[in-house]
């Protein structure tokens, strides 16, 4: 029989909130150094920045399987409240994907319009000659604007987020599976990082993804026994020791560069290790004395804030910086690009993605008390 776990935590988890702002500035390093790799790969430098620790802070891949298990575990903990509503969680989700989802596409296309893009000026096979738009239809930006397709040259980041919204769609049959192996989670959290595995190794992007986002579920579902485990005495050393096998778990394929090649087996098998790393820093994020304090500093919370508009803006910005002066300027394009998209992130939020989430609430609000009446209606 499912069950719904005891105690759930009644507000956010700030420390949370913190990593996931570290993530999506992660993630806005790497999309930049990609704009410097033709220029840079085979270099000393390079091999100092993709093949040893500091490859943490351009671990872009990486921070978004924390991402997704952020969601899988965040988004699933207001399920475990008293009198949710499954109609109206689901309708305010879809207003507050879709909503910053389409201003973020009109940021990108009034961009395009602005600064002409030419391809073929960057370097072939590079990430800014294969995936950007140079021109914007109403076709393509309603396609994208969907989060239906698989690829978004209008903005790269959507990817994601078409896994966000399938995820979304299947939650209520995840919630339920995280329940019903709650009590086996360790073994469960094992299978979930086979199936990831193997979705790597055979190119299924479903049997990749889905297993990292139910990761995060089922940590939701055993929320009230992680709380415990954080209070329990341990070991000055153990979290430390905790924290470097995470790190090293989610960038094992990149350390391991310079003896396993990427492209090989060997090195697919070491990347699927980055999804249990993911679900460890995120465990390190609740339980580790110093990282909370760390995530929860006012700078970090304030990345934490705008991460998402973060996320869906900086792609635009360093790209048409990139196109404006040219792939050989990536260092201009980072001292201009890195500020101005946290600038304009920051804009974002305060414009678009805080609107929608007073939206979102509204229709959350509105649509689980039609339902309630509508249950109220059948009821014997």
């Amino acid at each position: 029989m499912v069950t719904t776990p005891p105690k759930q935590p009644t507000g956010r988890i700030q420390s949370l909130d913190g990593l996931r702002g570290v993530a999506a500035l992660v993630v806005l390093l790497h999309h930049w150094l990609l704009i410097a790799e033709p220029l840079l790969e085979g270099t000393v430098s390079w091999a100092v920045i993709s093949e040893s620790p500091v490859k943490l802070l351009t671990a872009g891949n990486e921070a978004v399987l924390v991402f997704f298990v952020l969601s899988g575990l965040v988004v699933v903990l207001p399920v475990f409240r008293e009198n949710f509503s499954w109609m109206g969680f689901l309708s305010a989700r879809v207003v507050r994907l879709y909503g910053p989802v389409v201003a973020s596409l009109a940021l990108s296309a009034l961009l395009i319009f602005l600064v002409p893009r030419d391809r073929s000026a960057m370097p072939a096979g590079s990430w800014m000659a294969e995936t950007h738009a140079e021109s914007v239809s109403v076709g393509s930006f309603l396609a994208q604007a969907s989060l239906v397709p698989r690829q978004y040259p209008l903005n790269n980041p959507l990817w994601s987020l078409h896994w966000e919204l399938l995820y979304s769609i299947v939650l209520p049959l995840a919630t339920a599976l995280a329940l019903l192996v709650r009590r086996h989670a360790l073994a469960a959290v094992i299978v979930c990082c086979g199936l990831s595995v193997a979705g790597r190794i055979f190119e299924q992007s479903e049997l990749l993804y889905f297993p990292v986002f139910i990761v995060g579920t089922i940590m939701a579902a055993r929320m009230p026994d992680l709380l415990a485990w954080v209070e329990r005495p341990r070991p000055r050393w153990f979290m430390p020791l905790f924290t470097l096998v995470s790190v090293a778990m989610l960038i094992a394929s990149w350390l391991a560069r310079p003896i396993v090649p990427s492209g090989t087996d060997l090195s697919t098998v070491l990347w699927a290790f980055a999804a249990p790393g993911a679900a460890g820093i995120v465990l390190v994020a609740l339980a580790w004395g110093p990282a909370i304090r760390l995530f929860e500093t006012r700078p970090i919370q304030w990345l934490g804030k705008i991460s998402f508009s973060l996320y869906l803006v900086h792609v635009p910005v360093l790209a048409t910086l990139a196109f404006a002066f040219g792939s050989e300027a990536w260092l201009l394009v980072g001292v201009l690009g890195i500020p101005i998209s946290l600038l304009v992130a920051w804009g974002f939020y305060e414009g678009v993605e805080a609107r929608m989430h007073t939206l979102a609430r509204r229709v959350h609000r509105a649509v689980a008390a039609r339902a309630r009446r509508r249950a109220g209606e059948v009821a014997p």
